[in-house]
């Protein structure tokens, strides 16, 4: 049909679908700070992202749905930041890269990450989310591990058992020091990247 344009029309409205999911999901990490994701509702969230509650449902289902695609943002951009590294860099580098990359992270985002882990075990949607993020990032710890002369394998002194203890310790330790501190955040950081070069035998 002359004049029409049905590919560039797509573009557009997808465009402004983009425009709209970010404003949603802004909105839900700000409420989380203000509000706590208890008290916030949907209402809150179509209300500060400017838009109804009809139109915010065209894009969630829920409130469980907007958080739990806000920690997917969260942790696609700490993936997005570590995983060249983590696969490929000198193991002394990619860990020391890794570390500084999630520090960074945490000031930005850690009350997005404290709240994923505090729901991981009451909301499957963010328990699953969790549970396949941590796989990643163990798999990259594995291979940084095994570039460093670790034996590969499952057993306590080899490769993969040992980025699983690396990889939870790492969250644990994040987690209570996000909530006092930047400078507890990089004193933690400075500790568990200590430990995992010792587990990687180059401290010495």
């Amino acid at each position: 049909m002359p004049g029409h344009h049905p590919a560039r029309s797509r573009r557009t409205t997808e465009r402004k679908g983009d425009v709209r999911e970010r404003a949603i999901l802004d909105t839900c990490e700000t409420l989380l700070e203000h509000k706590g994701y208890d008290a916030m509702t949907v209402g809150d969230i179509a209300q500060g992202a400017g838009i109804t509650r009809g139109a915010l449902y065209f894009y969630f289902g829920s409130k469980q749905e907007v958080v739990t695609a806000l920690v997917a943002r969260t942790v696609e951009h700490l993936w997005e930041r570590s995983r060249a590294t983590a696969e490929n860099d000198e193991p002394r580098r990619a860990i020391a890269v890794a570390m500084q990359r999630t520090v960074e992270l945490w000031n930005e985002h850690g009350l997005v990450m404290r709240t994923a882990i505090d729901l991981s075990l009451t909301v499957p949607e963010i328990g699953e989310l969790w549970s396949h993020t941590a796989d990643l990032f163990i798999a990259a710890i594995t291979a940084v591990l095994e570039r460093a002369g670790v034996q590969a394998g499952t057993e306590p002194e080899q490769a993969s058992a040992m980025a699983r203890v690396l990889c939870w310790m790492i969250e644990r330790t994040f987690y209570h020091a996000s909530q006092e501190s930047r400078e507890k955040l990089q004193k933690a950081s400075a500790t568990c990247e200590h430990i995992w070069l010792t587990s990687a035998g180059l401290t010495t």
